[in-house]
């Protein structure tokens, strides 16, 4: 993909008054927004709506890593992209490749569907606390999930920004990669394990980045969210 690398903002903040306050400040821009498990589960789908009415060119990036057996997680998809709302989703790279293809197989043929990436390892992983879980290093095993991602029909996947040039040499350069874990301007890690700066990003052929507290921490998130879009 990576025709311009995008801008996916994270919208986090305690409360849905909060968060539509940081959007009313950045409506003017052609960025992305991530509604993750905390917002979505407070505020639900009407959040979704009111993002839309502050900016109807918004793209909607709903992180909910949908991971269960595969026709529940085929019948979640099926709602979310139904709402006519969502501009991409994401599942668990790890539900495996019949759950994978069942969700694409699910949504073919609803109009406009959304944007499918599944999540390989997450950013708050180190190397150490991956591989107690799955017996592999992270390298090796994002890779391999990559791999059964594309071999799924899925878009691309949501990964480091480590990872992410090796894994379009071993699926497609047009293979989608997302990547959360950025610093901008050499923030605070925070939570963070495997963060990156936004040339190293652009090196590594990313096609979005996810930036969060930098913008919604900062007395001045438009400013912020200029001096990113410049970069990029």
């Amino acid at each position: 993909m990576n025709n311009a690398m995008k801008l996916c903002i994270s919208l986090d903040l305690p409360s849905a008054k909060e968060n539509l306050a940081l959007v009313e400040q950045i409506k003017d821009f052609d960025v992305w927004l991530k509604v993750g498990f905390r917002t979505y589960i407070r505020d639900g789908k009407k959040f979704l709506e009111d993002l839309k009415a502050i900016n109807p060119n918004f793209k909607i990036f709903l992180d909910l890593k949908l991971y269960d057996i595969p026709n529940t997680m085929a019948d979640a998809a099926e709602e979310i992209s139904n709402f006519g709302l969502v501009d991409m989703f994401n599942v668990h790279a790890s539900s495996g490749v019949e759950a994978m293809s069942t969700v694409m197989n699910r949504i073919k043929d609803i109009p406009n569907k959304p944007l499918v990436l599944a999540v390989t390892a997450l950013t708050s992983f180190d190397n150490d606390a991956f591989k107690a879980i799955y017996n592999e290093d992270i390298n090796t095993k994002a890779t391999q999930f990559a791999i059964d991602t594309y071999n799924s029909g899925v878009d691309g996947v949501v990964c480091s920004a480590y990872e992410s040039f090796d894994i379009k040499n071993n699926t497609s350069k047009e293979f989608i990669t997302l990547c959360p874990g950025i610093r901008p301007f050499g923030e605070d890690s925070g939570d963070q394990k495997r963060v990156a700066d936004i040339p190293f990003a652009k090196e590594n052929l990313v096609d979005f980045i996810v930036v969060g507290r930098p913008i919604y921490k900062s007395e001045n998130p438009k400013l912020v969210v200029e001096e990113i879009l410049k970069n990029i």
